[in-house]
């Protein structure tokens, strides 16, 4: 892990692979997490010659908090990070509530494309039920966003003060009706370790980060889906309660670019865990046609 800092002094956590090359993936994490999540893909990136960073976005982990930021206004960090590590050209990967901060990054005139691992919608679209299929624990959540950040810092204080000081043996339980069969197949083992240290790590500090996650995805995210010209691709499965499949399939109509990768039987975190090297390969193809 390393650290930057932004013009506004605030420091942000950065975790390099230290490939060394002009031409990056970032990667940006869920909801809650930190740069940490995606140590096994940066490795994994470095045996392909490719350079990845990920970012603790801010709030989370070490980095400084940004208050009343939104998935466009993300791009301020993530620019700022391309200039300090010197990278003319990225593709971003974002993962459920990273997916939006990914997405985002298209109006980036380096950026060349986006994947976006069953990742959230839009609150509030006319053709999208958001909370339909998500387990209750994700009804609760968002209500509490929806009342403000007052409400909502006290309902993860009392509802969230468990994730930090979660074990690998407690994850599973931790996330509740969240979780499907796949994913309590995966929980397992080494990766539940890893999870469980990427979630104590993210809100060590404070809850901060995952506060000002779900208040940006109840208001609008600040550009136009329909707007994004460089090439997106989603991939969902349909043992999601934390983000259903109703979410791709509306992003997939919205986006002119994208392509969805539906998978029958994969979950939340099942499918980035099973289908990483397609998805790194994915953008190692992006990458090089920058």
């Amino acid at each position: 892990m390393g650290e930057i800092k932004v013009s506004d002094n605030r420091v942000l956590e950065i975790f390099d692979n230290a490939v060394k090359s002009d031409k990056a993936i970032i990667f940006h994490h869920g909801t809650p997490s930190d740069a940490s999540a995606w140590q096994s893909w940066l490795d994994t990136a470095a045996t392909m010659g490719i350079r990845a960073l990920s970012y603790s976005r801010a709030g989370y982990g070490a980095s400084d908090r940004n208050l009343g930021r939104t998935v466009i206004s993300n791009n301020l960090d993530i620019c700022q990070i391309l200039d300090s590590q010197n990278i003319s050209d990225f593709v971003s990967i974002g993962w459920s509530g990273g997916g939006p901060h990914a997405l985002a990054t298209t109006c980036e005139d380096r950026n060349h494309g986006a994947i976006s691992i069953a990742g959230v919608g839009a609150y509030g679209a006319a053709d999208l039920n958001f909370l339909e299929g998500m387990g209750q624990e994700n009804h609760d959540e968002f209500g509490a966003a929806l009342a403000g950040e007052k409400k909502i810092t006290e309902w993860l204080e009392k509802f969230g003060s468990g994730m930090r000081t979660v074990s690998a043996d407690e994850i599973v339980q931790a996330f509740g009706g969240l979780i499907g069969k796949a994913d309590t197949d995966v929980l397992q083992a080494g990766y539940a370790d890893e999870m469980a240290a990427t979630t104590r790590s993210a809100l060590a500090i404070s809850f901060n980060g995952w506060v000002d996650d779900d208040l940006a995805f109840v208001k609008e995210w600040g550009f136009n889906l329909s707007d994004i010209t460089k090439p997106v691709f989603l991939w969902q499965g349909d043992d999601d309660f934390m983000v259903p499949h109703a979410h791709s399939y509306w992003l997939e109509k919205h986006i002119p670019t994208a392509l969805l990768r539906f998978i029958p039987g994969q979950g939340h975190i099942s499918i980035g865990v099973k289908y990483q090297g397609e998805i790194l390969k994915q953008a190692q193809d992006l990458l090089s046609q920058g």
